[in-house]
């Protein structure tokens, strides 16, 4: 298998994680794409992911698999899965994926938007549309998603419950992202940030 991504970023660092997670760093191949210089916009690119993003996961027979959520899936259940990292039971995958959605929309898609809106973001030969209004926006939301997220934290240990998940991945993806964008966590968000020291441990 090949990753197609750019090492350090949110998207490509979640299925880095799933990756560790399962032990199956060995069994792919990591091919990097600059997208701090358009590479990701380039022909060859958008034809493995016509919305051009990493990572893209690409399989032995030329498939490819966008988006973290499907390549998750795809990697857990390689080996007879799935694992609890996308549930075990109906239930627990009904709540990891209604966690994972929440993870993204409310921490780590606001945190991009007030990234790509309302910082330079990557640019102005990759940033092609910005609205600075929507952006702060959009940082305001992602300070509402850490509050979130502290309240569930202070009930479970975990995002979506008693066990680690990719919902788990992608909020610490996301909070690694608002690290990088300059998006504080409130000082009062205490069991998101114990949690944060609990998954860095495990990564």
């Amino acid at each position: 298998m090949k990753v197609y991504e750019y090492e350090g970023f949110p998207n490509p660092a979640r299925v880095r994680m799933a990756l560790a997670e399962l032990g199956l760093m060995d069994q792919v191949e990591f091919i990097s794409v600059d997208v701090t210089k358009g590479h990701h916009k380039k022909p060859e690119f958008v034809a493995k992911n016509p919305f051009p993003a990493v990572p893209v996961l690409e399989l032995e027979d030329g498939t490819n698999i966008a988006e973290c959520t499907a390549i998750t899936e795809y990697l857990d259940n390689l080996n007879g899965g799935p694992s609890n990292l996308t549930g075990t039971s109906a239930k627990k995958r009904a709540i990891i994926h209604m966690m994972q959605k929440r993870a993204e929309s409310a921490l780590l898609d606001a945190v991009a938007a007030y990234f790509h809106h309302a910082t330079p973001g990557l640019g102005p030969d990759v940033e092609d549309y910005q609205n600075e209004d929507w952006g702060l926006h959009q940082r305001k939301k992602a300070v509402k998603g850490m509050h979130y997220f502290d309240s569930v934290l202070k009930t479970q240990p975990f995002v979506a419950g008693n066990e680690y998940s990719m919902a788990d991945i992608t909020a610490y993806a996301g909070m690694l992202f608002a690290d990088a964008a300059g998006i504080d966590t409130p000082q009062e968000c205490t069991a998101l940030n114990a949690w944060r020291k609990k998954v860095a441990e495990r990564n």
